[in-house]
């Protein structure tokens, strides 16, 4: 129960700082998703944060959520789990079985794993193409340039391309990174934008991001 109220009041604060930051873009607050990033913690570390009513959840790996998720969808059968870390061709077909979305597309070859996992599984889900917004050569992500081909191929393929996602560059103020990503996915007709974190969320609601990816401010410090 205790930890339960601690999920509780971390959610609330949350919620509260998306609806003011949501007032000052003149945006509404119900047009921000908060994705839980449950990445390294346990089913019980979960467990608190379901039980408050809390149903969007994202994960770094295919293999550690396949260990966690499918016995607590037993439980909460309405919960999301979107993968949100690099996404290896020969996981896909696992991926497109295991999550409700994939934020991390990002390369041609992925494109064709991908439509052929969910051909073969008869599923679809919703992608983002991940970008590497800040050109750094140790982070996945599509080049800047080669966004809206990427997005070609995907259509093509026939996989349903709703939005973009960033990880911008640390140590470097994220709103021009948030900027430029709003700016590609007005672009390209793409409604959705996933970006934002915990230390950087506010900043990427005003520029516009319709799913924020908060981990630690919701779960406490790892151990």
């Amino acid at each position: 129960m205790t930890q339960m109220m601690e999920c509780d009041e971390r959610l609330n604060a949350i919620q509260d700082k998306i609806v003011k930051a949501a007032k000052l873009a003149q945006r509404e607050a119900e047009d921000v998703r908060l994705m839980a990033i449950s990445k390294t913690r346990s089913a019980d570390e979960i467990r608190p944060l379901l039980d408050t009513g809390h149903r969007l959840y994202g994960e770094n790996r295919v293999q550690e959520a396949a260990t966690k998720w499918p016995a607590l969808r037993e439980e909460f059968s309405d919960v999301a789990v979107h993968l949100v870390g690099q996404l290896q061709s020969n996981k896909a077909e696992e991926a497109v079985q295991l999550f409700d979305a994939i934020h991390s597309l990002d390369r041609p070859s992925l494109v064709k794993a991908l439509a052929k996992a969910m051909d073969k599984l008869n599923r679809r889900i919703p992608c983002f193409v991940q970008v590497n917004i800040g050109e750094e050569s140790q982070k996945g992500g599509c080049a800047i340039d080669d966004v809206s081909g990427l997005l070609e191929s995907a259509r093509s393929a026939g996989i349903e391309v709703v939005g973009l996602m960033c990880v911008p560059p640390t140590g470097i103020h994220p709103a021009p990174y948030f900027a430029l990503l709003a700016k590609l996915a007005k672009d390209n007709g793409l409604p959705e934008l996933s970006m934002g974190m915990s230390g950087d969320f506010e900043s990427a609601i005003k520029l516009g991001a319709t799913y924020v990816r908060v981990g630690t401010a919701l779960f406490g410090p790892r151990a």
